[in-house]
This record gives C-alpha cells, sequence and structure tokens, in this order.
C-alpha cells in the first residue's frame, strides 16, 4: 500500500508539472513611460514598414504643436485682445454677438428696475405723471431702449426725461461703456479681418529641395515665389535644421534647431522677390550637411524649415510664410526648371514649371569626401616641388661628403710618404 500511494502522488505531482508547464502563463508587465516604451526594442520587418517622419512644420506652414497641461491659463486673460485674435472664426462671431447681448440685456435690466422703483409701472397712461423714460411700459421696452441707447439709434418714441436723475447717471455710463465695448469689439474684428495670414497663401515654396553642384561646390537649394502683383517689402528668407542631437555629456536635446545659412553674410538672403528665386545653401565645413552623402541621407531624420519674412505693400503689415522638407523630399543630383522667360517687351513666369525638377550629374559623395578627393589631387604636385628640391640638397650634401673623403684620403697619402722619407 505504501508503495501504491507513493506511486499514485507521483504520478499526480507529474501531471500537476504538466499542468503548469502547457497552462498559459500571463505576465503584467509594468506600464511604462511614454518615451520608455518607445525605446523598447521592435521586432519589425524594415522592408515592410518604413519610418514615418513626423514633422515640426507642416507644408502648409502650420506649426505641428500641441500644448499640453497648462496650468496657468490665466495668462491667456492677462492679454485678452490677442486671445480673441487667435480664436478661430465661429467662436469669435459668437463672442461678439453674446458681448452685445450681455450688454443690452444689462442696461435693459438696469432701465427697466429704475422704472420699477420710482413706480412708472403703476401709471402707464398717466399724463400727470413724469416718468423716467417716456414710453416704457415693460422690460421688453427696456430692452429696445437700451439698444437705442449703446448703438446711437434714437428713434425718438421712447426719450429719457429730466425729472430722473439716475437714469441720466446711468445713460452717461452706458454711452461710456458702450463706446468701449464698440472699440474693442470692432477692433478685434478688424485686426482678425486684416491678418496678414492669408497674404501668406499667396506665396509658395518649391515641393521638392534638390541638391546639386554649382560654380564647383555642392549646393542645397529650394525654390520660393510670389504670386500676387503687389510685391512682398524688405523680404528675408531664412532657414532651420530640425534634428534631435545628443551632447558630450549625454543629454539628449530633441528637435534641436541649427542655423543654415543662405547668404546671410552676403546679403543674399534679403530678397527682391518679384519673380521666383532659387534660394542656396552651400555645404561647406560649417554646414549640418557636411557629412551627409547621398547613401546616407535617407537614412537621416532630419527636417528643414523655410521662413520667408517681409511687410505686405498695401497694408505695411509683417507677414510669414513657413514650410518644411524632410529627406525623403530633399532630391540629390536634381535641379529646378527655369520658369522665367523673355518674351516682347516683358519677362513671363510660367508657374506650372515651379515645382519641376530634371536630373543632373552629381557626385554621390558629401562634401567632406569631395574636399579630401581634391585636396588628394593637388598634393602630387606640391609633392613634386618640394622632393626636387629635396632630391637637390641630398646630391649637393652627397658630392660635398665625398668631396671631403677626398680630400682626407689625398691629405693621408700624403703624410705617409713624408714619413717614409723621414725613416
Amino acid at each position: 500500500m505504501a508503495k501504491l500511494t507513493e506511486s499514485m502522488t507521483n504520478v499526480l505531482e507529474e501531471d500537476s508539472m504538466e499542468q503548469d508547464i502547457e497552462s498559459p502563463v500571463t505576465i503584467h508587465q509594468p506600464k511604462l513611460p511614454k518615451q520608455a516604451r518607445e525605446d523598447l526594442p521592435k521586432n519589425i520587418n524594415k522592408e515592410c514598414a518604413k519610418r514615418k517622419i513626423q514633422r515640426y512644420v507642416r507644408k502648409d506652414g502650420k506649426c505641428n504643436v500641441h500644448h499640453g497641461n497648462v496650468r496657468e491659463t490665466y495668462r491667456y486673460l492677462t492679454d485678452i485682445f490677442t486671445t480673441l485674435v487667435d480664436l478661430k472664426w465661429r467662436f469669435n462671431l459668437l463672442i461678439f454677438v453674446m458681448v452685445y447681448t450681455v450688454t443690452w440685456l444689462f442696461f435693459g435690466m438696469i432701465w427697466w428696475l429704475i422704472a420699477y422703483m420710482r413706480g412708472d409701472m403703476d401709471h402707464i397712461g398717466d399724463s400727470t405723471w413724469t416718468p423716467c423714460v417716456s414710453n416704457l411700459n415693460g422690460f421688453v421696452s427696456a430692452f429696445l431702449f437700451s439698444i437705442e441707447t449703446e448703438t446711437t439709434i434714437g428713434y425718438g418714441y421712447r426719450v429719457i426725461t429730466d425729472k430722473c436723475p439716475e437714469g441720466i447717471i446711468l445713460l452717461l455710463v452706458q454711452s461710456v461703456l458702450g463706446s468701449i465695448v464698440n472699440a474693442f469689439m470692432v477692433g478685434c474684428m478688424f485686426v482678425k479681418i486684416s491678418q496678414p495670414k492669408k497674404r501668406a497663401e499667396t506665396l509658395v515654396f518649391s515641393t521638392n529641395a534638390v541638391i546639386s553642384m554649382r560654380d564647383g561646390k555642392l549646393c542645397l537649394m529650394f525654390r520660393v515665389g510670389d504670386l500676387r502683383n503687389s510685391h512682398i517689402v524688405e523680404a528675408s528668407i531664412r532657414a532651420k535644421l530640425i534634428k534631435s542631437k545628443q551632447t558630450k555629456e549625454g543629454e539628449f536635446i530633441p528637435l534641436n534647431q541649427t542655423d543654415i545659412n543662405v547668404g546671410y553674410y552676403t546679403g543674399d538672403d534679403r530678397l527682391f522677390l518679384v519673380s521666383p528665386l532659387i534660394i542656396s545653401h552651400e555645404i561647406n565645413q560649417q554646414s549640418p550637411f557636411w557629412e551627409i552623402s547621398k547613401a546616407q541621407l535617407p537614412k537621416e531624420e532630419l527636417e528643414i524649415v523655410v521662413i520667408l519674412e517681409g511687410m505686405v505693400e498695401a497694408t505695411g503689415m509683417t507677414c510669414q510664410a513657413r514650410s518644411s522638407y524632410i529627406t525623403s523630399e530633399i532630391l540629390w543630383g536634381y535641379r529646378f526648371t527655369p520658369v522665367l522667360t523673355l518674351e516682347d517687351g516683358f519677362y513671363e513666369v510660367d508657374y506650372n514649371s515651379f515645382h519641376e525638377t530634371y536630373e543632373t550629374n552629381t557626385p554621390v559623395y558629401s562634401a567632406k569626401e569631395l574636399a579630401e578627393m581634391a585636396s588628394r589631387a593637388e598634393l602630387p604636385l606640391t609633392w613634386s616641388v618640394s622632393s626636387k628640391l629635396d632630391q637637390h640638397a641630398e646630391l649637393e650634401t652627397e658630392e660635398e661628403e665625398k668631396n671631403q673623403e677626398d680630400q682626407n684620403e689625398r691629405n693621408g697619402d700624403v703624410a705617409n710618404l713624408e714619413n717614409e722619407s723621414k725613416v
């Protein structure tokens, strides 16, 4: 019996172990922060899934940044005018209507309370009674009188009398506050209507940026144009490279901004934008593209933000247009198709070809590698001159050493002969 019980217990233990192995086990992983979850390794088929680069600035110029967890919301109210101007049109119109309606209702309520407290409602139609406001017989008529007072319509049917000092004071207060409300709301609407954002819609950037040779140097280029006949005054262009970096101390800086020189020191960044212009950035040692080749460019996670600023000729307001280029929109070995042609007495711009490019012979190496190749090509010339000079100097020294040895040998032979003669 003992052996039977032991064998039964062994069988049960083995069955329980097999059940533990075969049963699915749910492991609850701890909840990690978003950045830590993104850093976890993921087994993704690289051929099927392509990396999607998140834009910092969209092609239409809008910044792809959302502000979250803003606790100090009172700061928006300290600059209420800018807050109202930045609102969308539907909210702006709603606030516009609500402000006027509330002020009319508020002062209409006060006019009705004055009439009610003076007893004007009890003497409607009494010719011997002098009311505060003539022909005011209820809240609706008080509301209409408030509208007439604030908008200075004055139909003449309802008028304030001189026997009501509190009504005269209220009339002064409503007139002053009504003027302030009109100035504030009308000014807000005027600024919103005349904003130069719509002017930026007619400032266009090329769909792609290109990299090719210009005057023997590797350059990054993009094209800008103005569709209107009224020009942008004091137009200037600048560019920024948006790319995350890690410092030598290990600090990670997301979306680090680096200036891209588009002619700041030579004045080429100040534009006379009458016809489309090609903006060029020379890739030199100070350029962030110094070590980037054609093969390495698609692997880079970067974004080029271009900003065009100037004053609108018609209004004098400052206008800014923005666009951006990611690595897939930078074409290596291409140039822009010319769009300007000379006609009979004028120049014509063909905007159908504004975004078109054509392929050209461009080395696939980076600007650094091209500079090293050029320096290697020049080194043999310098080596030949220096080597010839060194060889000539070495021959001269060797000849002098040989002459010295011959002279010493001759002197030694003469000395030996004299000794022999003496002996």
